[in-house]
């Protein structure tokens, strides 16, 4: 079977019906899911290109973005504390999460 679809991409390849696809000569964009479980991963896909994501990658991009601006300064010392204590909230959420997951998984 394996065998057969690759040789009908070799012809179409050589007729020339695939020189023209979208995205033609661009990287492909491969998501990297593999810190994703498994039984969520079909599920975050179709999220995903309906323009959706889990709240724990809104959450991990804020803590990416706290984490630049703590390294970077905040404009005052109020704004640094903030940054610190809310980067700080957002970590100690994701291990809990993480957590109580694994919990669950080994079933205590």
């Amino acid at each position: 079977m394996l065998l057969l679809a690759e040789r009908r991409i070799e012809e179409a390849i050589a007729r020339g019906e695939l020189d023209d696809l979208p995205g033609a000569g661009r990287p492909l964009e491969l998501d990297d899911d593999r810190l994703v479980p498994e039984e969520l991963r079909v599920a975050y896909r179709i999220l995903k290109n309906a323009g959706y994501v889990p709240p724990e990658v809104d959450e991990l991009r804020e803590i990416g973005q706290l984490e630049r601006l703590v390294r970077q300064g905040a404009a005052d010392a109020l704004a640094q504390t903030r940054a610190v204590r809310k980067l700080a909230l957002l970590k100690t959420k994701i291990e809990a999460a993480y957590y109580a997951r694994a919990v669950a998984r080994l079933g205590r």
